[in-house]
């Protein structure tokens, strides 16, 4: 049976508030629209805040590229104490009275950038023999998670509000997760350490300052004031390169056929998109002239 709702497409930048899931954003936003299909790039702890990029119809075929893509988060982290989820949410593991000065931690940040191993919380929702490891963890399992490389392009102190708290930005790539860090450095700097706020900045190309409220897209649900905040797919394509297709070509893209385009400054075996009169046609693999697409961006032609 065909999914009920709108074949409606594009992006909506949504600034999440504590305390609601990131599935629930993304439900609440499908509702609001009656879009047939909805996803979303990078999930958010329930208790974080900041931008959730929400994909609608056919942009849903472009959330990969965002959610690899660069992400910044603005969080705090609680010195001297450790938990077992690696946030305020936790139960108090470890205590130290230790409390590094403010030339230590900035000394300690460097170990933290660039390509590092990092192991996810045990309350994560990375998966483990199939099952998530919150749920292993909820039981009172301690699960074995292995590391796994993460790039940290930045990752400086920003303030010291208090002997007892330091806030920090980090600017990183797919499957970062701020508790791991805070986690670990507490551990580097010896007095242990959690997360008790976690914002993301930006993601990609969408930021925080330019979403809406889950507020205001209620207030605004089946209107198109709504649909007027809603963006182009294409925006979830800006970290590949654009390549121009011919008439003759867009037709063989829409098709699932290797189509013309035009010459551009990319290589053999590159990934781009194809786009025809500004808006896009596949997504795939260039070679000799042709895209050869992954991905077909089932819409009208304009």
């Amino acid at each position: 049976m065909a999914r009920k709702g709108r074949d409606i497409s594009g992006w909506l930048v949504i600034d999440k508030p504590a305390g609601t899931t990131s599935t629930a954003v993304v439900n609440k936003v499908r509702w609001a629209f009656n879009a047939k299909k909805a996803g979303h790039a990078g999930t958010l702890d329930p208790e974080a805040t900041g931008v959730l990029a929400v994909a609608l119809g056919e942009a849903t075929k472009t959330v990969p590229y965002v959610t690899d893509a660069l992400k910044a988060y603005a969080f705090t982290m609680r010195l001297g104490q450790a938990t077992n989820t690696d946030d305020a949410e936790g139960e108090v593991i470890a205590e130290s009275d230790a409390r590094p000065d403010d030339d230590a931690i900035k000394a300690a940040l460097g170990g933290f950038v660039g390509e590092i191993m990092q192991v996810p919380p045990q309350f994560s929702a990375v998966k483990i023999d199939g099952e998530r490891a919150y749920k292993r963890a909820r039981g009172g399992e301690a699960v074995e998670i292995e590391a796994r490389p993460l790039w940290v392009e930045e990752l400086v102190m920003t303030d010291r509000p208090d002997a007892d708290h330091v806030t920090l930005e980090m600017t990183c790539g797919k499957g970062g997760y701020v508790r791991a860090i805070a986690r670990d450095l507490g551990q580097a700097l010896g007095c242990h350490g959690h997360v008790t706020g976690l914002r993301r900045i930006w993601s990609g190309p969408f930021d925080a300052a330019d979403g809406l409220t889950l507020e205001q897209v209620e207030d605004m649900a089946r209107t198109p004031e709504l649909d007027a905040f809603l963006r182009p797919l294409e925006q979830g394509l800006v970290d590949l390169p654009e390549l121009k297709c011919t008439p003759e070509g867009a037709v063989r893209l829409r098709n699932g056929n290797p189509g013309m385009v035009l010459a551009a400054d990319v290589e053999y075996g590159d990934e781009a998109w194809a786009s025809f009169d500004g808006h896009a046609v596949a997504v795939g693999i260039y070679k000799a002239g042709e895209l050869h697409p992954s991905r077909v961006f089932n819409r009208p032609a304009p």
